[in-house]
């Protein structure tokens, strides 16, 4: 067990290094300039994502639909992650996790497009898509697809059950001494009346969930800058200072380096919104929309409100709180975040344990769901109840059990998952390009798809 450990640190610290940053950040690049930045509609992708098109083809409204990846993608990475990129990278880091975000808006966009542009519904109506059916549709490699749902699989028993259940657990343990069997219990029942519901019981819940847990978690971070107002432009300042000179981070964040906050914002903010894994555009195949661009846009806005927003207040919450309290142990993410939280009286930590149980709890159902139409890529429509089933119990054991090596393999698994996704990204851009063209630099938003779905059995 031991040696196994060792090996999947080994091989998640190898994957998640530059190669696969670069590859990330440069395919955000990429499709930002071939598609003509459409983050500059980023106003009318948030008008859309609020309103209904009922009468188009789906299974969930397009609101559902981002409210699902946000909760799956909105998790302890905005809040721990962010830290530990300030504590390992310096202020900086906070300006290239932001940076990434910007970016990762246009591939978050082409990969809901491209779900949206190649998926398939059941005999029953149903709605599938995601990377597997653009490699398989579109690319015709088909042997690519199922690679990219075997290592969607793992990843979501992984970093989408099994650890998240232990943080609620272990979370609970320390602040309100409840023993992980009771946490494991209560968990896991919610989690199987959500599940029950399939997409749509997943996406009510979701809806009603995450507007709440991001609207409470932004007021604890205000509440908190405007305790540290009379720091704010100095933490600005010497955000973008360290993001490009090795000078602006001496004294507090002595060992900080441009390419150390470079690495770690990088790698903190891809590894929060997602943009580029492949896991969001699975749900966003199942949204009801008009045509593929309009999903996209929708799509768009989770990378947005994730880093853009959720992840850059964490940020200045957290260098403006070293700021104002210099005898802060920035060293460790966990402790620095409660740390900052701890200047809202007896009330911060309360808000942070909410915002955190909330966050964690969103993100175990929605990727419930990417490792439910993995799995039925593979074996069909007869896995769902036993894989439901067996989820459940995955969530129990996650809240009782030492998770060390289930960390360092589900990081593996979500990195080996980007791969086949970069993949058809990269080679469909075309696709991608020619859509965008058509529906929104043309201005045809409001046209209709006339192109059918076509009918699998599954």
């Amino acid at each position: 067990m031991e040696s196994l450990e060792v090996f999947f640190a080994g091989l998640s610290n190898f994957l998640w290094g530059p190669p696969l940053l670069i590859l990330l950040l440069g395919t955000h690049l990429f499709l930002t300039f071939r598609l003509g930045f459409p983050q500059r509609k980023i106003g009318t992708a948030i008008r859309l994502s609020i309103s209904k098109d009922k009468s188009s083809k789906g299974d969930i409204s397009q609101f559902g639909a981002l409210s699902t990846a946000l909760a799956a993608t909105i998790g302890t990475g905005n809040i721990i992650g962010v830290a530990t990129a300030v504590a390992l990278g310096g202020p900086g880091a906070v300006f290239w996790c932001w940076i990434t975000g910007v970016f990762g808006i246009a591939t978050k966009y082409s990969e809901a497009l491209l779900a949206v542009k190649y998926r398939v519904k059941t005999q029953d109506g149903t709605m599938l898509g995601g990377p597997m059916y653009a490699l398989e549709r579109g690319l015709n490699m088909k042997w690519l697809a199922v690679l990219f749902c075997i290592f969607a699989s793992f990843a979501a028993f992984g970093i989408g059950n099994t650890t998240q259940a232990n943080s609620i657990s272990a979370l609970m343990k320390e602040t309100f001494d409840v023993s992980p069997s009771v946490t494991g219990i209560v968990l896991s029942l919610l989690t199987a009346l959500v599940m029950l519901g399939g997409v749509r019981g997943i996406a009510s819940v979701c809806k009603i969930l995450v507007p709440f847990m991001a609207v409470f978690y932004i007021i604890g971070c205000l509440i908190i800058l405007c305790i540290n107002g009379e720091y704010l432009g100095e933490t600005i300042s010497l955000i973008f200072k360290s993001a490009f000179s090795a000078k602006a981070v001496a004294g507090g964040w002595t060992g900080a380096s441009v390419l150390m906050a470079m690495r770690y914002g990088v790698a903190r903010g891809l590894f929060s919104n997602e943009s580029g894994l492949g896991s969001a555009p699975i749900v966003a195949a199942a949204a009801q929309t008009r045509n593929p661009v309009r999903q996209a846009l929708v799509s768009a806005t989770g990378t947005f409100w994730d880093t853009v927003v959720v992840c850059a207040l964490t940020g200045l919450v957290l260098v403006s709180s070293i700021i104002a309290s210099p005898e802060i142990d920035y060293s460790q993410g966990a402790l620095l975040t409660r740390a900052a939280f701890g200047l809202i009286s007896k009330w911060g930590p309360v808000i942070l344990t909410i915002s955190l149980l909330t966050f964690v709890f969103s993100t175990l159902i929605g990727w419930s769901y990417y490792g439910e139409k993995s799995l039925e890529y593979l074996f069909g429509k007869k896995i769902i109840f036993p894989y439901r089933v067996i989820w459940v119990f995955a969530v129990y054991a996650g809240s009782v059990l030492n998770l060390t090596l289930v960390w360092n393999m589900s990081d593996c698994m979500n990195a080996l998952m980007a791969i086949p996704n970069l993949i058809a990204l990269v080679l469909l851009s075309g696709v991608v390009a020619k859509e965008t063209k058509k529906y929104l630099w043309e201005n045809h938003l409001e046209d209709e798809d006339s192109e059918e779905v076509p009918e699998i059995r599954n």
